[in-house]
């Protein structure tokens, strides 16, 4: 069993290990959403936004995170103002700030002397390289994920089904929209340091999706979502020691298998109920 404990013996292992179990928790939450309300192409447009961001901090030397929040601040205002135009769809408006953003990253990325590692790093992350201060930044990100996944679950809820029940039931769902793109932004924001803007998605979405057809409740998504990443970060970590790839796109590869693997076997399922007679109902005799 050494394969199995060898390679966590390593310190930067273990942080890479605890980084991506607190990255799966800090999806869990916000993905969930985003797969209930079809929102994936949101999700993708939102990772690619925080280039601008990032791109100009490692531009002036300053704090990548900083710079992404600072993007995620301006895409998550930029999608909730062209929701609200009644003659723009909702999908246009993403897919015009998705590649303005992208460009603007581009052009001032390409300002920069270190132009293909500053990219590289945004695109693809580095798992191995989790620092204890990322640790600590993941935790706060990760209370600060459930705090408003706590306080705003009845109108993320209402929202997710019916928005027009929102609205009735007074739960302000154009605000409960823009708080649950700032939750979007959050997620991805801790996340892209750890397993890059192209990998995030992985995380963000093959959990919730993968855990859809076995749970029965939003809390059942979650829960089950945050177990399935933090299986993939575990087990990507090991395959990508011993086969020596890429440590964060093997977990990403790795929850992606796991939804495919869901899925499938949520099929099989499906198929043999059909097919199996329904027990005679049994009487109850007081």
């Amino acid at each position: 069993m050494e394969w199995l404990t060898v390679p966590f013996e390593a310190t930067f292992v273990q942080r890479a290990l605890w980084g991506g179990i607190l990255v799966s928790a800090i999806c869990a939450s916000a993905g969930t959403w985003v797969v209930l309300r079809g929102m994936a192409f949101l999700g993708d447009a939102m990772s690619h936004g925080l280039l601008p961001g990032v791109a100009l901090a490692a531009l002036l030397g300053g704090n990548l995170i900083v710079g992404a929040v600072a993007s995620a601040v301006v895409m998550t205002a930029g999608v909730t103002a062209l929701g609200r135009t009644p003659r723009l769809s909702q999908d246009t408006g993403i897919g015009l700030l998705f590649v303005g953003m992208l460009s603007l990253g581009v052009i001032i990325v390409s300002r920069s002397q270190s132009f293909a590692v500053d990219l590289t790093g945004f695109l693809f992350g580095d798992v191995l390289a989790v620092r204890k201060q990322d640790l600590l930044v993941l935790a706060a990100a990760l209370l600060a994920t459930l705090v408003v996944s706590v306080l705003g679950h009845r109108a993320f809820l209402a929202l997710a089904f019916d928005e027009r029940k929102a609205h009735t039931l007074g739960l302000r769902p154009r605000l409960a929209h823009a708080v649950l793109l700032g939750l979007l932004g959050l997620a991805i924001v801790a996340s892209f340091h750890i397993v890059g803007t192209l990998l995030v998605l992985g995380l963000l979405i093959a959990p919730p999706a993968a855990a859809l057809p076995w749970a029965r409740s939003v809390r059942g998504i979650m829960t089950l979502a945050a177990l399935l990443g933090a299986t993939a970060t575990f087990g990507g970590l090991l395959l990508s020691w011993h086969l020596s790839t890429a440590a964060g796109a093997t977990v990403a590869a790795l929850a992606v298998s796991l939804f495919f693997l869901s899925h499938m076997v949520s099929g099989l399922r499906d198929r043999r109920a059909r097919h199996t007679p329904a027990p005679a109902p049994v009487l109850e005799v007081d």
